[in-house]
This record gives structure tokens, sequence and C-alpha cells, in this order.
């Protein structure tokens, strides 16, 4: 949006040139880039070099060198820019009009006046330090203009005479200024705005006439902003450890690291394995406080970014799926411009990504749930959490929420991830490993060894700690166990097996090598449902044993799943489409057969030959 004032003002005036300025700079540099890409082969680069020809550029090139003075350039520095504005316009580009008026020999007028009076300041300076036997030194600001700098030990042994005014004193200098310098200021001030004046007519004229040929500049803009982009990924290549990723079905990382963190942070960061699939497209992170749980998912999806735009990614190894959407809920501010609290700006955030998320989105969840009741937060993590992992999108959810670990490890398409910690028996010392590790978090307590940490006094620790035991036997009480938790487990087993045998089926594998992959599948499957019917007769002689039959936690969930159809007895909808979709086209999870039937159709299902 360009924005034209209705009364032009002397900020307007020096903006105008300071854009011509800038594009007769941007224009003189351009050459350069044809002429180095004159021997490239890559297609991309081909075309980059075609629309940074200068004969695109020639209209608009002519129209500057008509009207702006050959040595002209832009500057940095606000003084030098202010003189290069002063000079910039050539006296013969003036418009006819101008110079009927008489305004032609009037600008030579101004500028001959700018130029004496900043000799004159100059001179001023000079004197007044041979006036005083103290080394002065002229500098010049935008609000001040020109002023006297003087070292403080030049004054040890006295004090600033009194010609000096405006004074004020830093660490190592005073600055200060001469009520003729002053005077100087302002009659430089007023020259240089004359000139401006004068000559802001021919200056809108020309971007008039650029603006007729712009069109040529835009594309070169472009194309020289793509040829920055691919430059910088060349450069990170050739100075950092990255690798260049794959593009498959399978979002798979080895030693991936977090590009940002690893610069800013003078430790060695601690590289983490990611691995995402159908079968485990919704991971739930739990972890200690600071453990590194937001590092570790902001990483992925800055990996994703990064992987999409062509860079190489800071891995040992990495293969990305191509994902349409990316969302992140990820911030706890609440919103005072907003009029909404932490909670509502949650839900606000949360509600836009499921209206709009489906199986080709990535999300990232840190935290969700905690600026409302535990119990509420809870409930409203499950809902938002089964709602995610039914779109099949790829999602990473961060939580401090055991329970929801608890309660969703057994759903088809769930992993449970946590970040290590090294915890003393005490509890009063932890070390963080940063170190993605299978399963929930098992330390417990871990807020109160924090707090401990933090140095929050002992009393208050001690009643914390009593307050937890408590409730956590009175919790321990209550649960039990059930034959729910173990069909479930049968059923992701086989899903993933499933999912497995058809990733070898499309794979390079052949021969000998499959068949010796297909024995070691075959050995842990049989290992892992064996383990499962063991833990089973267990529970059975539990219930049996204990007699308790009241009913909390994560198995009466599943099994209400399971009749409403939306929990692990059934994925999501009971219809055969719905379940050749989720990998159970036989709707082997109604009837689970031991491992010693299962396996029997493990070759079957492969299409290979066992190895004798």
């Amino acid at each position: 949006i360009t924005i034209i004032p209705t009364k032009p003002t002397i900020q307007y005036w020096e903006q105008s040139i300071n854009n011509v300025i800038a594009l007769k700079q941007y224009l003189s540099s351009v050459p350069a880039i044809f002429e180095a890409l004159a021997t490239v082969k890559s297609e991309l680069l081909l075309h980059i070099n075609e629309l940074c020809a200068p004969e695109r550029m020639a209209d608009v090139q002519n129209l500057i060198d008509e009207a702006i003075n050959e040595d002209i350039t832009y500057q940095s520095q606000p003084l030098d820019l202010r003189n290069q504005r002063t000079y910039a316009i050539k006296a013969g580009s003036i418009s006819a009009a101008a110079v009927l008026s008489g305004v032609n020999g009037l600008l030579d007028v101004a500028r001959q006046t700018y130029k004496e009076a900043n000799a004159d300041a100059y001179q001023l300076v000079t004197d007044l330090g041979q006036t005083h036997s103290i080394a002065l030194e002229m500098k010049f600001d935008t609000a001040r203009q020109y002023y006297i700098r003087i070292a403080t030990s030049e004054l040890e042994d006295r004090n600033l005479p009194e010609v000096f005014i405006n004074s004020f004193r830093k660490k190592n200098f005073v600055e200060c200024q001469t009520l003729d310098l002053l005077k100087l200021n302002q009659k430089i001030a007023d020259s240089h705005y004359e000139v401006l004046q004068m000559s802001d007519a021919s200056v809108q004229e020309l971007i008039d006439r650029i603006r007729e040929d712009i069109a040529p500049l835009f594309k070169t803009c472009e194309a020289i902003a793509l040829l920055d982009m691919i430059a910088s990924f060349a450069q990170l290549v050739t100075v950092q450890d990255y690798c260049r990723p794959e593009l498959t079905d399978t979002l798979a990382i080895k030693s991936g690291r977090h590009s940002i963190r690893e610069k800013i942070h003078t430790e060695k960061f601690v590289p983490n394995d990611a691995y995402a699939t159908q079968q485990s497209r919704f991971q739930i992170i739990t972890g200690c406080n600071m453990s590194g749980k937001s590092t570790y998912i902001r990483s992925l999806a800055l990996m994703t970014v990064m992987a999409q735009i062509g860079c190489f990614v800071p891995a040992a190894y990495a293969s990305f799926p191509i994902r349409h959407q990316m969302f992140a809920r990820i911030s706890t501010d609440d919103s005072i411009e907003a009029n909404v609290s932490t909670f509502a700006s949650e839900m606000r955030e949360t509600a836009f990504i499921l209206r709009n998320i489906d199986k080709r989105s990535m999300v990232i969840v840190d935290e969700l749930g905690r600026g409302t009741s535990t119990r509420d937060g809870l409930t409203i993590a499950i809902a938002i959490a089964e709602a995610l992992i039914e779109s099949r999108a790829l999602v990473w959810f961060a939580t401090h929420f055991r329970e929801l670990a608890h309660i969703l490890s057994e759903r088809s398409g769930v992993v449970n991830l946590h970040l290590a910690v090294d915890m003393s028996e005490t509890n009063d010392k932890m070390t963080m490993l940063y170190r993605i590790t299978n399963g929930w978090v098992q330390e417990t307590h871990y807020g109160i060894a924090m707090a401990k940490i933090a140095g929050l006094p002992a009393d208050v620790i001690q009643v914390a700690e009593e307050v937890s035991w408590t409730l956590a036997r009175n919790t321990e009480r209550q649960k039990k166990n059930s034959k729910t938790i173990a069909l479930a487990r049968r059923r992701k087993l086989i899903l993933g097996l499933r999912e497995q045998l058809k990733q070898a089926q499309d794979g390079n594998m052949q021969g000998r090598v499959l068949g010796m992959w297909l024995s070691k599948l075959q050995d842990e499957f049989v290992r892992r449902m064996a383990a499962i019917d063991e833990e089973v007769e267990r529970l059975e002689d539990d219930e049996v044993q204990n007699g308790d039959h009241e009913s909390v936690e994560p198995e009466d969930y599943l099994a209400g799943e399971t009749q409403s159809g939306r929990g692990v007895g059934h994925h999501e909808n009971t219809t055969m489409e719905d379940r050749s979709s989720s990998g159970d086209p036989d709707g082997l999870v109604q009837d689970i057969p031991g491992a010693a039937r299962v396996q029997q159709g493990l070759y079957e299902m492969s299409g290979a030959l066992p190895v004798e």
C-alpha cells in the first residue's frame, strides 16, 4: 500500500528521493548478477539469469540516468544520505515550467549555501578546539544534526568551557553544542529543505514515469530473492552438518536437531529421532518441566517446512510426507486486545484447527486445557485428541496430563513418548537428558521436585508431598484392570504388523534378505502376542482374587468407546468400507486369534516364503 499525503511534507520529499536513489543503486547491481550466472546450466538458475538481463531494465535505467547525477549512490549514514539527496537531481533535468520560473538558478544557490554552511561548521569546530586547547570531534545524527564530542580525559583537570551548551556526559565522553553551531545547523537544514522543495517536482515526475515500466522490476526482484534463498541454502549446507531430505509417505528422522536452538546455545544440542506413519500418527509427548518437549515438537515442524521449501535439514537422515497444512497451538498467553483469557485463546485456536484439519495436515500442540480446572481441562483435551486422531493427520501432542497418555495408550494410531530425565531418589536433583524415549513419563511428582530445586520453602514442599502421596494412594485403590486393554493391544499389534508387511511389499528387499527380515518380524510378533496372553491370564486371576468391580480410568473409557463405535474395539465406524480403510478389512480384531493362529497367516499376508 502506497500512502500519498494530501499535503506534501519534508519527510515525504526526503523519502521520495531516497527511494529513487535506492532504485538507482539496485539497478546498478543487477548486471553483476547477470554476469555471474552466465555459465550456469540449471534450468532454475537460467530462468533467474534471464529475468536479470540488463535490457529488461534499460528503459527505467535511462529515465534515472536522465534525472539523477551519475555519482549518486545510496548511503546508510544519515549525513552521507543527506548529502546525496542534496546533489541527486541534475540541474538540467528540472522541468520546463520550473526553468522558466527561475528554479534552476535558485537550486544552484541553495546548494552553494548548503556547501558553504557545512564548511563553516567544520571550521567553527576547528577554531574552538584551537582556542580552548581541547581535542574536539564533530559528529552528526538526525535529531541534533551537528554536535561536538569531547573525550572525558580532556576535562580531567578543568571544567567544560561556558561556550559549550546542551551538554550531557556519557561513559567516556561528553557531547555538547554551541550557539553558533546551532545557527549553522538551522542554516544547513533550511538550504537542504529548499533543495528538496525545488527538485520535488522532477522527482515526482520521474517516479510517475518509472511506474509505467515497473512490471519487469517486480519480476527481477522475485528472481533475485529466489537466488538469495538458494544461495543461503547452499551456504548453510556447506558449513553445517545437514542432510538432504527425501519425500516419501513416512516421516522418519534420525538424529534431528532444532536449527535455531543449536546455534544460539553454547552447550551441545542433543539430537532426537522421530517416526510417524498412519499407525503412529498421534504421538503424545510427556515429560518433566523444561525437559525439552516444546523444542522437540517445534523442531519437527521446522524441519518439515525446511524440507518442503527445498532446504537441507539438521539431521543424519530425514524423510517427510508432503503436508498441505501446518497448524500449531503453542502459546499460553491471554489476549487483552481481544478480551479473551488464556483458556479462551486456546479454545479459539483449537476450534480453527479442528475446522480446517484433514489427513494431509501436520499439527503440533504444546499444552492444552491447562487454563481451566484439571477435570475439565483433561476431558476437553481427550475430546480434542479424539477429533485429531480421527482426522488422520500427523499430530504431536505435548502435555503434562499423564491420564491422557494412559487413556489413549491403546488407541489405534496413538504412540506415547516422553523426554527422559535423571531424577535422584530424594527428588532434590534433576538432570535433563533431552532424549526422546518410548512410553509415557514414569517419574512421579516431578513438578514438586522442580519446585524444590527452584527454592520453594521446605514446609510448603512437605505439605505438597503429603497431599500428593495421599491422592496417589486413593487413586490406586480405585483402579482395576480389564480385558478391554488387552483386546486393544492385540488389535494395535496386528494393525502394526499389517503396515510393516505392506511397507516390505512395496520396498526393495527381496529373496533371502526379505525372508530373514520376515523371520525376525514373526519372532517379535509371537513374543509380543504371547506376552499379551500371559497378561490377560494374570489380570483374570487378579480380578478373581480381589473381587473388585468398581470402574474408573482408561479401560472404561475404552469399553465405552467400543460400544459407541469410536474406540479401540471399532475404529471410527463399523462399516466394512471404514474397516478396510483403517487397516482391518477382514474384521480381524473382532475375534483375535492367539499367537499360534496368527503366525500361520503371517507369510500368506506378505506373499513370501518362510526361511527354513
